[in-house]
């Protein structure tokens, strides 16, 4: 299997939702807003395995200091195969000379993002309020 990688911003709604379905993210259920967020991102990174879209990172700057990473995912009959790890390198890379990169894990996810160089913030809790609209 030959990854591709892409830094782009245009996607089709069936690549997103598929992708975001594979793994069972909400967000997949809104795949029109989903590709509104990855166009006005400050960057994606995708991962294609030919036409099939089977990785995606994303990231909202505010050009200079901060870098807040928003999506890592990998669809999931693509998992184990480092496809998250070069996407985030990827990301990484852009993003070098920034003060801080931010992003919020899931404890699942915890010592993935530790091998890329994440550590847990002390005494800082993420806070959401979100809006879900069928």
């Amino acid at each position: 299997m030959n990854i591709e990688y892409k830094n782009i911003k245009d996607f089709e709604v069936e690549q997103l939702r598929d992708l975001f379905l594979s793994v069972k993210w909400d967000s997949g259920n809104y795949p029109e807003k989903l590709k509104v967020a990855m166009k006005n991102s400050s960057s994606v990174y995708s991962a294609w395995d030919g036409d099939k879209l089977v990785g995606l990172v994303n990231c909202l700057s505010d050009g200079v200091m901060t870098a807040y990473i928003h999506f890592l995912l990998v669809h999931a009959d693509y998992h184990g195969q480092g496809i998250g790890e070069k996407l985030m390198s990827l990301m990484l890379e852009e993003y070098k000379d920034y003060l801080r990169k931010v992003l919020i894990a899931y404890p699942k996810a915890l010592e993935f993002y530790k091998r890329c160089g994440f550590h847990v913030a002390d005494e800082k809790i993420p806070m959401f309020i979100t809006t879900l609209k069928t």
